[in-house]
């Protein structure tokens, strides 16, 4: 959730039928959809391609964008708040050369959901047909899907989607008529990432995910060497998963100062308008300089005295669902959990000589805290110490602002004579950003069957079971917000407060020292709740009686990592210095015998 949301600038941080009322007396109904035109006086949009980007017919979701900003292309303005450009999405299967995909006034769209209740103005409008490959998955299910392709599964930047020039159209819904687009460009490979001293990548095919997809199927890592990592051929290092989202360059790593063109940083700003380090009020404060300021100092600090000496690794795990896998076992996503845990990590440390499970850790925010967290308590053997900054929900009666086992409707609350709706994103004061509703709808047209590549989506995909038709299983109709209660319960494997006490017995002695969580009591997405909860349940363990570390940032939203003097956007970049010498310092604590404790100790 870290990512922004749906990657448009997320964090991510962000996820039957008929509504569902109370017995006890009505609720409202929503209002009715107004009634569509006849065809022959409808507005209408129609999209095609030519042979000269593909001479066969494609598969993919086409999206329509209506933007009003000018300088910025219409797929760049779509957002979770207020400011978001207008999409429209539809299917479109085997679509032929030159043939044309219509969008009228019988398309989704959001935040306005019909052609015919677009306000009368000047558009930048522009259309994108995110690409779907045909996946003959090794459980015998045949589904349609985004791979990635090397961009982490960002719609607007997938190599090989084909766009549309923008130009600025009129668009009055009273007025019949049709707007024809053609796709005239194909967006480019991304350019290559070179290794360097300290910083090397890392591909390997992955047997258990190659079975699951039907085809060949590759994990990537990020790898960071320690200071005399070539000097000491002798020495065998601990070893440090940054679970984060995909991201093509080491976050927090620079290797160069920072560019000198850049704009100076303005604390006063960044605390007041950029206080999580994301949002667009970040860069006109200066937030990229501290960044590129952050992670110079990093550099320095990793490659100078006294700093410990480990390999550092953030894995790169896209899949046709989301930029990364949560890095558990998935009857959607597929085994990422044994994948990395199982095959990619041995394979790093047997190439770049690591120590074993007893000096594994890992640390991570958002999703890489709700994965940190997950892969300890599911591989509790195979690592040694995590530390979880503002995960991603860990119980599921706290599913941000839903409990999915209790709760009927996902984006109402309701009484007996009135529902509210369910708030899903807060201000650092509190206020209303978006709803459930919203957040949810956004993603629906975006990509239908979990394809939007969003944060619902993902939670979906790799928490539901499998459906008939080889998609997930929808936890709440997505149109309604009505929730499925059997798919609720069969959620409950990846509730990690709910495995927390099921099997405490066994799971408790070997989480001893190793859990540490961290959260903002104002977190923007709601993941506070959880960690409520789940600290209520460790604290009144016994044989053993947890000794789990859980701290609150008493007015500090999203994401929040336990650091008490500082703003989240300046300790968020300083995630790697502060969590390593934790994580040393335990592995030390809980060393077993002869254990080697000093050859990576220089």
């Amino acid at each position: 959730m870290l990512r922004a949301f749906l990657a448009l600038a997320s964090l991510s941080l962000v996820i039957a039928c008929g509504a569902a009322t109370p017995e006890a007396a009505p609720v409202p109904a929503p209002a009715a959809a107004p009634t569509p035109p006849p065809a022959d006086t409808a507005l209408r949009f129609t999209v095609r391609f030519g042979p000269a980007l593909s001479q066969t017919p494609l598969d993919g979701r086409l999206l329509l964008f209506l933007g009003t900003r000018d300088g910025e292309e219409p797929r760049f303005q779509l957002s979770g708040d207020d400011r978001t450009a207008q999409v429209f999405g539809v299917d479109v299967d085997a679509l032929a050369p030159g043939a044309t995909a219509v969008i009228d006034h019988r398309t989704l769209g959001y935040p306005i959901a019909a052609t015919t209740d677009l306000p009368p103005g000047d558009y930048w409008v522009q259309a994108l047909l995110h690409r779907y490959d045909t996946f003959h998955r090794g459980d015998g299910h045949t589904v349609k899907l985004p791979p990635d392709r090397g961009e982490g599964q960002q719609w607007s930047l997938a190599p090989g989607n084909l766009v549309s020039t923008p130009r600025k159209v009129r668009i009055d819904p009273a007025q019949p008529g049709t707007i024809a687009i053609d796709l005239d460009r194909a967006l480019p490979p991304l350019p290559p990432v070179d290794d360097t001293r300290y910083l090397k990548h890392v591909r390997l095919r992955s047997e258990r995910l190659s079975r699951f997809w039907g085809r060949d199927t590759y994990l990537g890592a990020q790898v960071l060497l320690p200071e005399g990592w070539d000097t000491h051929p002798n020495a065998r290092y601990p070893l440090v998963v940054f679970h984060s989202h995909f991201d093509r360059h080491f976050f927090g790593w620079r290797e160069q100062p920072p560019e000198p063109g850049l704009p100076p940083v303005n604390l006063d700003g960044i605390a007041r308008e950029c206080p999580n380090g994301h949002g667009p009020r970040c860069a006109p404060n200066g937030y990229p300089r501290a960044v590129q300021e952050a992670g110079h100092a990093f550099y320095e600090r990793w490659t100078g005295p006294g700093f410990p000496r480990v390999l550092l690794v953030q894995i790169q795990h896209a899949n046709p669902y989301y930029d990364d896998s949560y890095a558990v076992n998935s009857e959607n996503v597929g085994p990422y959990g044994d994948a990395i845990t199982h095959e990619l990590i041995p394979h790093l440390e047997r190439t770049f000589r690591g120590l074993g499970p007893w000096a594994r850790g890992l640390y991570g925010g958002s999703t890489g805290g709700w994965e940190s967290l997950a892969a300890q308590i599911f591989y509790p053997d195979d690592y040694n110490g995590a530390v979880a900054n503002c995960p991603d929900p860990i119980d599921f009666h706290h599913y941000m602002s839903v409990n999915i086992y209790e709760d009927r409707n996902a984006y109402w609350n309701e009484g007996p004579l009135r529902r509210t709706p369910r708030p899903a994103n807060r201000s650092p004061l509190g206020y209303t950003v978006s709803t459930m509703e919203q957040d949810n709808l956004l993603e629906l047209v975006l990509g239908t069957h979990a394809r939007s590549g969003g944060q619902f989506d993902i939670w979906e995909a790799v928490f539901s079971p499998v459906g008939p038709d080889g998609y997930p299983r929808r936890i709440w109709d997505r149109r309604t917000g009505v929730i499925d209660p059997d798919v609720a319960q069969a959620w409950r494997r990846y509730d990690l407060g709910h495995l927390l006490e099921r099997d405490w017995a066994t799971l408790g002695p070997k989480l001893q020292g190793k859990l540490r969580i961290h959260v903002g009591r104002v977190d923007n997405y709601f993941l506070d709740g959880a960690v409520v909860r789940v600290e209520r349940f460790l604290r009144s363990t016994k044989r053993p009686t947890s000794d789990a570390v859980v701290t609150y940032g008493e007015t500090d939203g999203h994401c929040w990592s336990g650091d008490p003097t500082t703003i989240n956007a300046h300790s968020r970049l300083r995630y790697h210095e502060r969590f390593i010498p934790q994580l040393v310092e335990g592995w030390l604590a809980r060393a077993p015998a002869g254990a080697d404790t000093k050859s990576w100790r220089y």
